[in-house]
């Protein structure tokens, strides 16, 4: 019988698992599984993408998934694959961060009728003895073996700092709870974490002779070599204050055509069939393909409406029907990234340059004017003469008007 191992692998989902006869064995029951978010912000990204969408795999297998926010380990810091000690965060900090992040996950698990748990390690971890801890749980580890972990090697390079070495100790405690409370026995997580995930795995055989399981999903790295959910301008965020549906959209069409086919199998539901038809045929059109990625991706994150809205505001934008160089703006271009400026503002002129630069379309004033120079920057769909080009009320159309820089990136001027 098929199971949701075949899933995941035919997706490309695992890198590696402990035992993989005995998990595929595991899962033709309802198996509970959890995987760990660290709220080190209020929203997650990109990169935290591809555990949730196991998750939504496993809950549509018929499984039971607990997405364990870490408020307590949050307080240490888990120093796999970070060269540098995390800031420590304040219990405040943290519990707002696992506010915002319970928010995003809800949109992709169905958290209602015990379908899934929402969970939160700060709960049995900040009253942890520590004498008790020490006597209970360290004895089980062995220092040699920590030392061994890939986790650790980076940091020891520049220096491990103590209560950087528990982390592993909390998040195998973690797993013993979930074990013992609620009968979980898979755990999840990126490959960095397959050292940690053992650690649980051996604490509960040693502590209660009982055979759990770890699964690693792989480290997305782009064919553009970039960490995936990294761009120029920063993270791409779950949140849509802090990365709108329309600049999510657009990071998703926006992907090497090399990734398209492996980002429909990880990022969308269609199934391999579908996603074999749209990408991988000989007759594929590559623009239809992320659009499709595009479109499903936004969806699944923020709703169909917001999906339909950013379709069409790209369609707008990007010449199906809307041509936004023809200067006037319709509806949709007017749904794209805005940038507020005061009627005086406007009134005194603003070097192109600067405006660019503010606006935010470009990072500094510098790139600003390398880009203008060269003929890569427009106004209403003029391209602007030199980079000093005074902007001012003769640019304003209906209240606002459109600057571009190079053939993709929009903002919208709104003058009030």
């Amino acid at each position: 019988m098929d199971t949701v191992y075949n899933i995941l692998k035919e997706r490309g989902f695992i890198e590696q698992v402990t035992d993989s006869d005995l998990v595929q064995q595991k899962l033709k029951d309802v198996t509970v599984c959890y995987i760990g978010f660290d709220p080190t912000a209020n929203s997650l990204h990109v990169g935290s993408l591809l555990p949730i969408m196991a998750m939504v795999h496993m809950q549509r297998a018929g499984h039971v998934p607990i997405a364990l926010i870490g408020g307590g380990t949050a307080m240490i810091g888990d120093p796999s694959g970070k060269t540098q000690l995390r800031p420590i965060m304040t219990r405040e900090e943290i519990a707002s961060n696992a506010k915002g992040i319970k928010k995003q996950l809800s949109r992709f698990i169905d958290f209602k009728d015990g379908k899934a748990l929402l969970l939160n390690n700060a709960d049995w971890l900040s009253d942890l003895k520590y004498i008790d801890f020490l006597r209970d749980i360290g004895r089980h580890f062995s220092v040699n073996r920590m030392l061994a972990a890939e986790s650790y090697k980076m940091r020891l390079k520049t220096g491990l700092n103590f209560i950087e070495f528990n982390y592993m100790l909390l998040q195998a405690y973690d797993f013993w709870f979930l074990f013992k409370r609620f009968g979980c026995s898979l755990q999840m997580g990126g490959n960095d974490q397959w050292g940690n995930i053992l650690a649980g795995v051996n604490l509960i055989r040693r502590l209660e002779g009982e055979i759990v399981h770890g699964l690693t999903l792989p480290l997305l790295i782009t064919s553009r070599g970039i960490k995936m959910g990294k761009t120029h301008e920063g993270a791409v965020w779950l949140d849509p204050s802090r990365t709108s549906p329309y600049e999510y959209y657009q990071y998703w069409i926006n992907q090497d055509d090399r990734d398209v086919a492996q980002f429909l199998s990880l990022f969308t539901l269609l199934s391999m069939e579908e996603i074999k038809d749209i990408a991988l045929s000989k007759d594929s059109d590559i623009r239809k393909a992320k659009e499709i990625l595009a479109y499903e991706t936004t969806k699944l994150c923020h709703g169909q409406q917001e999906a339909d809205k950013a379709r069409e505001t790209a369609g707008a934008l990007f010449g199906k029907g809307g041509h936004a160089d023809s200067g006037v703006l319709s509806s949709s271009q007017q749904a794209a990234p805005s940038y507020v400026m005061s009627a005086d503002e406007i009134e005194k002129g603003v070097p192109a340059y600067i405006l660019f630069q503010e606006s935010g379309i470009c990072k500094t004033r510098g790139e600003a004017r390398r880009l203008i120079s060269q003929g890569g920057g427009y106004i209403n769909g003029n391209r602007i003469e030199s980079f000093d080009q005074i902007i001012g009320t003769k640019d304003i159309q209906k209240d606002s008007f459109l600057l571009r820089a190079g053939k993709k990136r929009y903002m919208r001027i709104t003058v009030q």
